[in-house]
């Protein structure tokens, strides 16, 4: 059905302050709503239950196949589309979508037609709410601007460093860098979560006078919007992007690992000695430069001479083994001549193929290493044999650890990069989402359970497995607290296994009284994260080489009064993983965060927005990490809606208030919600 919007009996309203206003045509199409007008086509179409997705494009057809996260089709969901009066739209259940004759768009709540969206122009006379600057070859910088709503508060977004969990007001780069991951999902107090469907370089900015998402060179705008408060935001995103697999047990309990066990004999000695010492350890990683070359991946039997009696010895032990394995590929690696002729690499616009400067075995200073390009499926097929010949099929190693996964190029330069999938600079976010998708594709055909250990995502990482952590970060108390709300906004990104380095990474000196403080306090908040793993480059210190190593990083290596505060949170989480995998059970069913900001549970308590040094672990119990140095007490809100019990002391405390309770140094403050029971005290 076709119907020109200047024929209408009441033509939508245009700006006379244009000097040509535009005046587009009407289409409904395969149950959605297209717009035309000035050489754009705008497109909206139902995209699971109440949700929408949105494309636009300058210059011709809407192009399908492009990059993104959405899975290809979306669940079925009914919907209707009205032309009339100028104006189309179209209906999903609880969200509306209206465009008028000019072409902006407004979401409306159907129930009520309140607008929780809207496009706004960035000025009267030019440029509209969309803008596309050419930038050559088909490509444009793209520009979607929205109104800005001053009680709104924003969330998601990936992870940062910067502290912040209402990010409105911030201005955030698109792109991936060690510890910062841009993963662009927006969580909104006004009821709606759109996902910026584009892995283009660019940066959103939260403005008070505006929303911009700005895209630096891709072919055409591309989003997804749900109506709902943010726990049905996420089921409906998680339907829609891939929800992540069920956790293996043994990945729920706790992980040993630090910079970095040299030797098989060094990994076997702690292994053993977790176990002469009667504590609970589930898993213990195996770190970098365990490989002969950097893309060779494989053991150096000099320093891991039978790694498959160490595989088995472990796994009596009741211990999984992590191996890491990197993207880069030196120059002196035995795949590297093969993988360059085969156009495996990630190219460059301009200048030579290698990508960074990196230590490896044999040679006095640095190599230039080049990636594999995880976005070419025979890049991806070609890698994972290497991994499957060298590690799993061998050994039985079926854990991974993927670092540097940006990947971590020296200089950063996207717009010189030349991927299979296109240009750097319109599909560069994508690379640890696809990364991840190598050993998802590789394990789940072997018929293994998959869960991977990332320093990067990106929007649908979670469907592949993939574990995120907050990459090489300070050893501090203000450290610790920045990642409160870096983990709760990772949390409402979708992806819902989420872990922090236990103690920071960057040094942490063992002897040191105030550094015992820093990690008892962290350990107590990884307890209780979604993986708690320990890791870090701890002092003494070493140069950046294959024979470096940090300092002890174990939990007996703090002295006796913080080792046994260590030990007794390392038995509280395994008293609680019967619970930690009914909450990730939730997260593979249902999509729903093990780590839960306070207003995901109780969206209609105002003042439950705004915490952000407290969260929800599952439904039943709130978390209150110790965030302060030489701190004895603690003071947290907690949610109107609810009765709360003291899980230590047992007292109980009507929600809507705000309530001090006792924190020595060996008790993270924690609340049962309405009479839940967990084994919390010993």
């Amino acid at each position: 059905m076709t119907q020109p919007a200047e024929n209408q009996p009441q033509q939508g309203v245009v700006s006379l302050a244009q000097s040509s206003p535009t005046v587009g045509t009407f289409r409904e199409r395969d149950g959605g709503l297209e717009w035309s007008g000035r050489q754009e086509t705008l497109r909206i179409e139902p995209w699971g239950p109440d949700a929408v997705r949105v494309r636009s494009r300058l210059g011709g057809p809407i192009l399908e196949g492009l990059p993104g996260a959405l899975l290809e089709s979306p669940p079925a969901t009914s919907s209707t589309v009205k032309i009339e009066d100028g104006r189309g739209r179209l209906t999903v259940g609880t969200l509306t979508v209206e465009v008028d004759a000019e072409g902006l768009v407004r979401f409306l709540r159907t129930e009520d037609s309140a607008e929780l969206l809207a496009e706004a122009r960035a000025h009267f006379w030019w440029p509209g709410s969309r803008l596309y600057t050419a930038v050559g070859n088909g490509h444009h910088r793209l520009e979607q601007r929205f109104a800005a709503y001053d009680d709104e508060k924003l969330y998601g977004l990936g992870q940062h460093q910067h502290g912040r969990l209402d990010q409105k007001g911030l201005v955030l780069d698109l792109v991936q860098r060690n510890a910062e991951v841009g993963i662009p999902v927006l969580s909104s107090s006004r009821g709606y979560t759109l996902l910026w469907n584009n892995p283009a370089i660019g940066r959103v900015e939260l403005a008070h006078n505006g929303t911009r998402w700005v895209a630096d060179s891709a072919r055409q705008i591309d989003y997804w919007i749900t109506a709902g408060a943010p726990a049905d935001g996420q089921r409906r995103y998680s339907a829609v992007t891939g929800r992540t697999p069920m956790m293996p047990e043994w990945a729920a309990g706790f992980w040993q690992c630090k910079l970095r066990y040299r030797t098989q004999d060094e990994l076997l000695a702690v292994a053993r000695e977790y176990k002469r010492r009667g504590l609970p350890i589930s898993a213990i990683v195996c770190d970098f430069f365990h490989w002969t070359h950097l893309g060779d991946w494989k053991f150096d039997l000099s320093e891991w001479p039978d790694p498959g009696a160490m595989v088995r010895e472990l796994e009596e032990l009741g211990i999984k083994l992590v191996v890491s394995v990197w993207p880069s590929v030196s120059p002196l690696s035995e795949n590297h001549q093969l993988m360059e002729q085969r156009g495996y690499f990630i190219g460059t616009q301009y200048g030579p193929m290698a990508h960074a400067d990196w230590p490896d075995k044999e040679v006095a200073s640095t190599v230039q290493v080049a990636f594999y390009d995880a976005t070419n499926p025979e890049a991806r097929d070609f890698m994972w044999s290497r991994v499957r010949d060298n590690y799993l099929i061998p050994y039985g190693i079926t854990a991974f650890w993927l670092d540097a996964c940006e990947p971590e190029l020296k200089p950063g330069f996207s717009e010189n990069l030349r991927y299979w999938a296109g240009p750097g600079l319109e599909v560069g976010n994508s690379y640890p989402a696809e990364n991840a998708r190598t050993f998802h594709e590789g394990l789940t055909a072997e018929g293994e359970e998959v869960i991977t250990l990332n320093r990067s995502a990106w929007a649908g990482s979670q469907r592949y497995g993939a574990a995120l952590w907050s990459g090489d970060i300070g050893t501090d108390f203000p450290t610790l607290r920045r990642q409160i709300a870096a983990g709760l906004n990772t949390a409402l990104s979708g992806i819902p296994w989420w872990n922090t380095d236990i103690g920071g990474f960057h040094g942490g000196d063992p002897d040191d009284e105030a550094y015992r403080e820093v990690m008892v306090r962290w350990f107590q908040f990884g307890a209780l994260s979604p993986l708690m793993r320990l890791h870090g480059f701890r002092d003494p210190g070493m140069p950046l080489g294959p024979e470096m190593t940090g300092g002890p990083n174990e939990v007996w290596s703090y002295g006796e009064e913080a080792g046994a505060i260590l030990e007794r949170y390392l038995r509280l989480r395994e008293r609680l993983k019967p619970y930690v995998l009914q909450v990730m059970r939730e997260a593979h069913e249902e999509g729903l965060p093990p780590m839960r900001p306070l207003f995901l549970e109780f969206p209609e308590d105002h003042a439950a927005w705004s915490v952000d040094d407290a969260y929800l672990f599952g439904g039943d119990l709130l978390v209150a990490p110790v965030l302060t140095a030489g701190a004895t007490a603690r003071t947290t809100y907690l949610p109107a809606g609810a009765t709360w019990t003291d899980a230590w002391t047992g007292e109980t405390y009507e929600g809507g208030t705000t309530v001090t309770v006792d924190a020595p140094l060996d008790r993270i403050p924690l609340f049962l919600r309405d009479g839940a029971r967990l084994p919390v005290a010993e």
